[in-house]
C-alpha cells in the first residue's frame, strides 16, 4: 500500500518516501513510525502503542521516542511548531493528521517486474537502478552509471545507492570512477534499497549476492573493486571464476576476520562494537557514533562525520548491522589467496585503526600477481581533502587503465 499526502508518497512495500521524484532518506525505525502513525491516523497513538509496534515492547526513554518523532517530522517536512502532519496530543501521544489517500501498488513478486529487473542496465550519464533476485529469493538493488570497462564495486558494510551520492566522503570516489568506467554498484542484502527483512549474512551470502548481480547484467568480463569487507568477496569470486575477473582493486581488506586472527584484544573489541550497535544506533549523539567516527575516519571533518553518522541510520537497522558484523568477523579466505590469477592492486592505510596493516600485507604477499601500495593515512579508506587522497585515486586509475 502507498499513502499519498501533501505531494509526498510513502510506499510501505518498497519502504520508500518520495517528494515528487526525489527519494527522501529515512532511517528504518523512523520509517516504521511513519507507517504506523499513518495506518492508525484515525486515533491517537500512545507511547505504549509505539513501544509495542516499533520497538517490540522494549523499554525506551521518552527522549529517544521524542527524537524519533522529530526525525519523522523532518522527513515529511513538518514544522515542529505548527505540526502540519504529526500532532502531539498532550499526555496522550501522537496522531497523523491531514488528508491521506491510499493506493494499492504492484508487489515486488510480480512476474512482469521481476522479468524487467533482469534486463541489462544501459550505461548512461545518469545512474539507473534496477533489481535482481538471488538464488535464495533476496531482491538486490543494482545501480549502473558511466561507460567503458565494467567495474563492479562490491558493497562495504554501509551502503545506500542513492544516499551515497550525497555523501562528501564517498561521492567523489564514485564520480571519479563513473567518469572513466561503467561503474556498477549494488546494495547487499539487508542494506540500502535491497531487501531488509533477512536472517542470514555471511561470506557465502556475499558471494551469492555478487553472482546474482553479474548474472542479471550478463557480464562476461569485468574488474572488481572491493573495499573493507568487500575484499573477501572479491577474492573468493576471483578464485572461483578466473576467466571472468580481469583485475581487482582491494582497499583496506583482510583475509582473516577479527575472530580468526588469534587476538583476544580484537575479539573483545568486536564484542564492544556489537554492544554499542544494539544500544546506540538510533541516537545521533550516542557514544556509538563518536566511537565509530574515530575508528573508521579519525581525521574526518565535522561535515564528513555527520554524513557518516547519517549513513549509519539510513543504510540499515541495528539488527542487520550486527548480523553483518558477525558475518565478516568469521571470514577466512587465506587458502584462496594463492588461487587468484587476476592482477590485483592492494591498497592499505599505514595507520588503519580498523584493519591491521599486516592484513593488507598478507594479501599482497599471497596473491601471485599483486601490487601493494601503502597509503599515508589513518583513515580506514582515504577521504577527499587528506594528503593520501590524490595517490589513492591516482593508483586506482593507473592500474585499471593499464591494458
Amino acid at each position: 500500500m502507498a499513502y499519498l499526502f501533501g505531494g509526498m508518497i510513502l510506499d510501505a512495500e518498497r519502504r520508500e518516501l518520495r517528494s515528487g521524484a526525489k527519494l527522501i532518506p529515512v532511517e528504518p525505525q523512523v520509517f516504521d513510525i511513519l507507517v504506523y502513525l499513518i495506518r492508525n491516523r484515525d486515533r491517537v497513538v500512545s507511547k505504549e502503542d509505539l513501544l509495542s509496534a516499533v520497538w517490540d515492547g522494549r523499554m525506551v526513554s521518552d527522549s529517544a521516542i521524542a527524537a524519533r518523532i522529530n526525525a519523522a517530522r523532518r522527513a515529511v517536512g513538518d514544522d515542529g511548531e505548527q505540526q502540519r502532519w504529526i500532532r502531539t496530543v498532550i499526555r496522550r501521544g501522537f496522531r497523523f493528521i491531514g488528508d491521506v489517500r491510499e493506493d494499492a501498488v504492484e508487489t515486488r513478486s510480480s512476474s512482469v517486474e521481476a522479468a524487467a529487473r533482469q534486463m541489462p542496465c544501459r550505461p548512461s550519464r545518469g545512474q539507473e537502478i534496477t533489481f535482481c533476485r538471488t538464488t535464495d529469493g533476496i531482491n538486490l538493488a543494482v545501480a549502473c552509471v558511466g561507460q567503458g570497462m565494467p567495474l563492479v564495486s562490491i558493497p562495504t558494510w554501509l551502503t545506500h545507492l542513492e544516499y551515497d551520492w550525497q555523501n562528501p566522503g564517498r561521492a567523489p570516489l564514485w564520480r571519479f570512477l563513473a567518469d572513466r568506467f561503467r561503474l556498477i554498484r549494488f546494495d547487499g542484502r539487508g542494506f540500502g534499497l535491497s531487501d531488509r527483512n533477512i536472517t542470514d549474512i555471511s561470506l557465502a551470502t556475499f558471494e551469492r549476492d555478487l553472482e546474482a548481480v553479474v548474472g542479471a547484467l550478463h557480464l562476461r568480463r569485468y574488474a572488481l573493486l572491493g573495499i573493507s569487507q568487500g575484499v573477501g568477496t572479491a577474492i573468493a569470486h576471483a578464485a572461483r571464476y578466473p576467466n571472468r575477473v580481469t583485475k581487482m582493486v582491494l582497499v583496506g581488506g583482510f583475509a582473516l576476520g577479527r575472530n580468526k586472527r588469534g587476538s583476544l584484544e580484537e575479539i573483545e573489541l568486536g564484542k564492544a562494537l556489537i554492544a554499542v550497535m544494539r544500544e546506540g544506533w538510533v541516537n545521533e549523539n550516542s557514544a556509538f557514533l563518536r566511537m565509530f567516527s574515530s575508528v573508521f575516519l579519525p581525521s574526518a571533518s565535522p561535515e564528513q562525520i555527520k554524513w557518516y553518522a547519517d549513513l549509519l541510520r539510513v543504510s540499515t537497522s541495528a539488527e542487520n548491522a550486527v548480523r553483518n558484523h558477525n558475518g565478516i568477523d568469521e571470514i577466512d579466505i587465506v587458502d584462496l589467496l594463492p588461487k587468484v590469477s587476476a592482477p590485483a592492486l592492494v591498497l592499505h592505510s599505514r595507520y588503519d585503526n580498523l584493519v591491521p596493516f599486516d592484513e593488507g600485507r598478507r594479501m599482497a604477499t599471497s596473491i601471485p600477481n599483486a601490487k601493494f601500495v601503502t597509503l599515508d593515512s589513518e583513515n580506514h579508506v582515504p577521504i577527499p581533502g587528506e594528503q593520501a587522497w590524490p595517490r589513492f585515486i591516482g593508483e586506482i586509475e593507473s592500474f585499471l587503465s593499464d591494458v
